[in-house]
């Protein structure tokens, strides 16, 4: 019998992503913390308990004498939405097998129940895990089976599923292992979960194959909340549930009084936080319940950070999709949804910063009954939100995954392969009239998004991302230093991303790319600029930005505006 005292362990994080659960960096998902909670639970030391990411691995070799040398090598992973991504990269099924072969001590992987380690990063059709050589397969809960496995003496555990009271240990006592994040403390983000299963069984959907809701406590979110604070995390994503609105209650109707024990327990908890965002609500619970679902979006806007998306699960805008795939809400429902969520929740903490919460929409191709006339649907849907004056925050457009367990497992490939010409076309349509426009409507000129963190650098400029659900891409002119993070100001529109000069620009230093992409000067003006300078007050250069989103800014303002600087107006 191994004593659980004695045992080291290693837990590789090879990344997950499910319909409503985000787990590649900057993410870090509930299973490892989850894993890590269990095996402590089970009386295995802190202390003895390593975590790495597949990406860490790829970086350093010598990492690999962790996995080589455990006692216990536990690596969980496992996709189930097509996805691409600049945080990390998902492990490859050869890594997988690679980390089997390494460990000299007993090994089991697990990850989402039932799934796969992925083809090619975008997930694993076939419902069965191969066992990639590993001694143990976890076809249950990983960390249920993390903790049983460790209970018999490494001897072996059953396929099953945790129960809350478990969870409620496991969560609390597993947020120590995020201090070993590569990105902790900046630029982590813990995905958060309040429940899972789903009620509804749409005919694509992953997610029902874990049954019915199952939901935590308030009090056990913000316990966990409390322990990954102070672990040193500040961003948090309520993102592992079917619906937010639905936490609480009976798993359809809304319960507000909960919502305020989760949102104003967390930041009673932790109340530097920089974000707390959300993910899937979905819009049948708003037509259904809406004045309880008014009230707990007015909660949830009351205590989250800007720029924060509710995802809604239309799928489809056409009615025979509708029916033949078990949707519940329809394009006049979801409409009703979305303005809804713009009424109780898209106001701005200040003019010049993003809306507090605002609806995204799912929209999912090579679903059974899909037609021509199916994109005609989508598209009419999407330009009704826009000519209403509405605002979304993301169009989510993309082609069905089909699994085992799914009733699109024998269909959906073949549907998407035959609309992929006319699925090309409309996107591209979206994109240039609605996503567009709609981008201009959220983040007008002057939009300031602070805290955006430098990822990459292509064609002369360096890209980056605030952290929070789905946030904006933005482009900054020239090549800054990654891994760092500043305040932008966004002076230009793409599709899906925008243009953004540092906040506030000083004049003094401005590179003339970052002066040209200002709105109103222009290449000429840049270059009179820099020309002339330094400039002892900024009224002494040689431009006049007259646009409602930028001025100069007056040295003598305050403390907090930089001599020369370009800022926002009022």
């Amino acid at each position: 019998m191994t004593d659980p005292e004695t045992l080291s362990v290693t837990l590789v994080d090879g990344y997950v992503d499910e319909p409503a659960h985000f787990g590649v960096p900057p993410y870090i998902s509930t299973y490892p913390r989850f894993t890590a909670g269990a095996l402590v639970d089970a009386g295995v030391p802190a202390s003895q308990v390593t975590y790495h990411t597949i990406d860490e691995l790829r970086d350093d070799r010598s990492k690999w004498a962790d996995v080589a040398d455990a006692d216990l090598f536990v690596y969980v992973g496992g996709m189930t939405v097509p996805g691409k991504y600049v945080g990390g990269t998902p492990a490859e099924p050869d890594e997988v097998r690679e980390l089997a072969w390494t460990a000299e001590g007993t090994s089991m992987m697990g990850g989402p129940i039932r799934f796969g380690v992925g083809e090619e990063n975008a997930g694993a059709q076939d419902m069965e895990r191969d066992d990639l050589d590993f001694d143990f397969v976890a076809k249950g809960d990983v960390e249920a089976a993390a903790y049983d496995l460790v209970d018999s003496g490494l001897e072996g555990f059953g396929n099953r599923v945790r129960d809350n009271d478990e969870l409620d240990r496991w969560a609390a006592k597993g947020a120590f292992v995020v201090e070993q994040h590569p990105n902790h403390p900046d630029y982590l983000i813990a995905e958060m979960e309040t429940s899972r299963g789903c009620a509804y069984r749409c005919s694509f959907c992953t997610e029902p194959l874990y049954g019915n809701p199952a939901f935590r406590t308030a009090e056990s979110v913000v316990k966990e909340v409390d322990e990954l604070s102070n672990a040193g995390v500040e961003h948090f994503r309520l993102g592992r549930q079917a619906d937010i609105l639905a936490f609480g209650g009976d798993g359809e109707a809304p319960n507000p009084d909960t919502l305020e024990r989760l949102y104003g327990g967390i930041r009673e908890v932790a109340p530097d936080l920089r974000t707390l965002h959300l993910d899937n609500m979905n819009p049948v619970t708003i037509v259904d319940y809406p004045e309880q679902s008014r009230e707990a979006i007015e909660i949830i806007a009351e205590h989250n950070t800007a720029g924060d998306t509710a995802a809604f699960g239309l799928e489809s805008a056409d009615p025979v999709v509708q029916e033949q795939n078990n949707l519940l809400v329809t394009a006049e429902e979801c409409l009703e949804a979305v303005r809804v969520v713009n009424e109780a929740a898209g106001w701005r903490p200040e003019e010049n910063r993003l809306p507090k919460l605002l609806p995204g929409i799912n929209l999912v191709h090579g679903l059974q009954g899909e037609r021509e006339e199916t994109f005609e649907h989508n598209e009419r849907f999407l330009k009704r939100v826009y000519d209403e004056g509405l605002m979304l925050r993301r169009i989510n457009i993309r082609q069905v995954m089909a699994f085992d367990g799914t009733d699109m497992a024998d269909t959906g490939a073949d549907i998407a392969r035959d609309h992929k010409a006319l699925f090309k076309e409309y996107k591209t349509r979206v994109r240039e009239e609605v996503d567009r426009p709609m981008l201009k409507r959220v983040t007008p000129l002057g939009t300031v998004l602070p805290d955006v963190h430098l990822e990459y650098h292509q064609d002369g400029m360096t890209f980056g991302r605030q952290l929070g659900t789905y946030s904006l891409l933005v482009g900054i002119p020239g090549e800054r230093e990654l891994g760092t993070s500043m305040d932008v100001a966004v002076v230009d529109h793409g599709y899906r991303s925008v243009t953004g000069v540092p906040y506030p620009l000083d004049v003094n230093s401005a590179s003339m790319d970052e002066l040209a992409a200002i709105p109103g000067i222009g290449k000429q003006s840049a270059g009179d600029v820099v020309v002339n300078r330094p400039y002892a007050a900024p009224t002494e250069a040689p431009v006049d930005v007259d646009i409602a989103s930028f001025t100069v800014a007056d040295p003598e303002a305050g403390p907090d505006r930089k001599h020369g600087a370009v800022s926002r107006g009022d």
